[in-house]
């Protein structure tokens, strides 16, 4: 049976508690070998990789971490650390700035490390709630994490895959285009992108997100079913010749 990333990002926390950093790193490479890791399985692969010794692959996860949530504080301060352990204090104090100016801003009328904590942990009811089956209870809580933190495009990425799941393509499509226009780099979010438009029945405009992906990502088998899908379809697009058709 397949376990999904959610639960294999618990055993790595567990395996972390016990101070098996290679278990833990067992299991999170695991996860990011899925193409599903979000901001806190890279942060705590980063965390193990610094623990077991190794900093510079340690920088490499948190700074995948941060590139997904820019405002993860404990992310920051990790970073800081381990750049500080490979003696490139500059960027150390850089890091440990940006926590600072992080934790000083107020979302939601909390103080920012407060709503970060805050949000997380509203993501973390959602996804109890979605794996005892209340889909629009998680959805809601996942609704009330990003109130509190609008930048953390990791959660915003599992909303929009709930709402998919609901039904709600334009609600999904929505989320989705705020991850691609702030993070352009996120092609996980963009393949979502195109899904969503899909199933709001805009064939142009999922074709147009599936076939920049494909340029992009050319080695990414969705892509290619996901087109062959709008081909199979009857939903309208625009042939070569560029005068639309009904397939």
């Amino acid at each position: 049976m397949d376990v999904s990333p959610e639960r294999l990002v618990e055993q790595a926390n567990e395996r972390f508690q016990l101070q098996d950093y290679y278990g833990a790193i067992h299991l999170l490479e695991e996860v990011v070998a899925t193409g599903r890791a979000f901001a806190d399985a890279h942060h705590l692969l980063g965390l193990s990789y610094s623990l077991a010794g190794q900093p510079d692959t340690a920088l490499e996860q948190l700074d995948r971490a941060l590139a997904l949530n820019p405002n993860y504080i404990e992310a920051l301060i990790h970073r800081a650390l381990v750049l500080n352990e490979l003696g490139r204090e500059e960027e150390a104090n850089a890091a440990l700035r940006r926590a600072r100016k992080v934790g000083s801003e107020r979302r939601g009328g909390f103080h920012g490390h407060v709503a970060a904590k805050l949000a997380n942990q509203h993501a973390a009811m959602g996804n109890a709630y979605y794996e005892a089956g209340g889909l629009n209870e998680a959805i809601a809580q996942y609704e009330v994490a990003l109130k509190l933190g609008p930048g953390f495009h990791d959660l915003r990425y599992k909303l929009g895959r709930m709402l998919l799941e609901a039904g709600r393509a334009l609600d999904a499509h929505e989320q989705f285009q705020v991850i691609v226009r702030d993070r352009p780099s996120y092609l996980d979010a963009a393949a979502m992108l195109g899904l969503a438009s899909y199933l709001a029945g805009d064939g142009l405009a999922a074709r147009a997100v599936w076939e920049e992906l494909r340029a992009r990502r050319p080695e990414d088998p969705r892509v290619e079913a996901y087109l062959a899908l709008l081909s199979r379809s009857d939903v309208e697009t625009v042939p070569a010749s560029g005068k639309k058709k009904q397939q």
